[in-house]
């Protein structure tokens, strides 16, 4: 009898060992699937935003933003961030009219985009945060995901005039 309690014991370690592998793997698995999720709809929030300030009048509001969006909505991946953060600074540089309804879609795809690319860095950080752990490292669970990567823009937000900015 005292042997089968050793098995006993051996089996049901080697069931909870096996248990959390797997849930560790499947962890890793949903973090970096939802990453690209994140990323993709991050993306599109990008190009809605750049159409969006394509659109505004280019008289009345200049030549610099509207080339800044056109080339937002052209740049190539390696180019992206450095398009989005022009497109950003004139945003924030024109003035812009509050009573425009297209200022106001772009102002509300701003927001959209900001809230986008927050839930990308959260979930960036969350799946590297997974990646760096040793037993992760040691048995390689993450070798069939590509390693995500943040978004590095400015803060896309844009307040009209008149608004608050925590509003």
């Amino acid at each position: 009898m005292p042997g089968m309690w050793w098995m006993v014991t051996a089996a049901l370690i080697v069931a909870l060992v096996a248990a959390y592998l797997i849930w560790t793997a499947g962890r890793v698995e949903r973090l970096h699937i939802r990453a690209e999720s994140a990323e993709r709809a991050l993306e599109a929030h990008l190009v809605r935003r750049a159409a969006a300030a394509a659109v505004l009048d280019e008289e009345r509001y200049g030549v610099e933003l509207h080339a800044a969006a056109l080339i937002a909505l052209d740049a190539a991946p390696q180019e992206r961030e450095a398009a989005e953060n022009d497109l950003t600074r004139q945003l924030r540089g024109a003035d812009l009219d509050p009573r425009d309804p297209a200022v106001r879609t772009v102002v509300a795809a701003s927001r959209r985009l900001t809230l986008a690319r927050q839930v990308h860095t959260d979930l960036v950080r969350d799946a590297l945060t997974a990646r760096r752990r040793r037993l992760v490292r040691l048995l390689r669970m993450d070798r069939g995901y590509e390693r995500p990567r943040y978004f590095d823009v400015d803060d896309p937000g844009l307040h009209l005039p008149g608004e608050l900015a925590g509003s």
